[in-house]
């Protein structure tokens, strides 16, 4: 697709530097098959940038659709394509759909989801009127969520976590967080990552980023709203292994590192 566009991008240490490359490609974890050609975050959201303002974004966003395969750079610069586009509100999430779909991996998914600034607009165009309020916005992008809340694959859902994580622990919507959290079947949600070691393999329980996700979703509320989240998780239906997850990220930051978790 845009290898071309990438390569001149791509890290030398990662290039030049075995040791390097392979702690990378070992922290991004790409399912087996998955190409990474070493670009760098900043580089990837200034290429975005770049083809999201051009005249060719639509095009480009529709080659990506159709590709039968794709780098794992170019599935980034996608999402982040789709994040910087001016465009509205409801075409942003017409487009996001096909994208969703196509995410494989956690890098994938959070770069993504913490540049969609869109999702904490106080305006917005929707139906091809403009609409003042961030209240208008977070409820459009939060009924949008709801498929992938719903969804049985890992990384659809994680798109879900993410996004609520970023962009809807606040005092009014943080109910409606841990009511959808508590809703979910983690078995029934399907993973592509064995557990185990090595290449596809997760050090956890399938689906393992899905049940991540939850737990840094849930650090992130402790540090915000450390009552009501305490209160969550005392009666919730989680899993053993997600609260044991959610106190090693709580330990983990230094936010909630002396905050007790329960």
């Amino acid at each position: 697709m845009i290898e071309n566009i990438l390569k001149p991008y791509v890290s030398e240490r990662f290039v030049n530097d075995p040791a390097y490359r392979e702690g990378h490609v070992r922290i991004v974890n790409p399912l087996p098959g998955t190409v990474v050609m070493g670009l760098h975050v900043p580089e990837m959201k200034k290429i975005a940038r770049e083809l999201a303002g051009s005249g060719d974004a639509f095009a480009v966003a529709g080659g990506f659709t159709v590709a039968e395969s794709l780098l794992h750079e170019e599935k980034i610069v996608w999402g982040l394509m789709l994040d910087y586009m001016k465009i509205p509100l409801d075409r942003r999430l017409e487009l996001f759909p096909d994208f969703i779909a196509r995410i494989d991996n956690w890098a994938v998914c959070d770069t993504v989801c913490g540049a969609a600034k869109w999702a904490a607009a106080k305006t917005c165009v929707l139906n091809g009127s403009p609409v003042k309020g961030a209240g208008a916005v977070r409820e459009t992008v939060w009924n949008f969520l709801q498929q992938w809340w719903s969804s049985c694959r890992e990384f659809e859902v994680r798109f879900a976590m993410i996004m609520s994580m970023s962009y809807f622990l606040e005092e009014e919507w943080l109910q409606e967080v841990f009511d959808r959290l508590d809703g979910l079947d983690f078995p029934s949600i399907v993973s592509e990552y064995r557990s185990g070691k090595g290449p596809g393999c997760a050090q956890g329980p399938a689906p393992y980023y899905a049940r991540m996700g939850a737990a840094w979703l849930l650090a992130t509320a402790l540090a915000k709203f450390p009552d009501r989240t305490r209160e969550y998780v005392r009666g919730s239906r989680l899993p053993d292994d997600v609260l044991r997850l959610y106190v090693r990220k709580a330990r983990e930051s230094f936010r909630t590192r002396t905050v007790s978790p329960f």
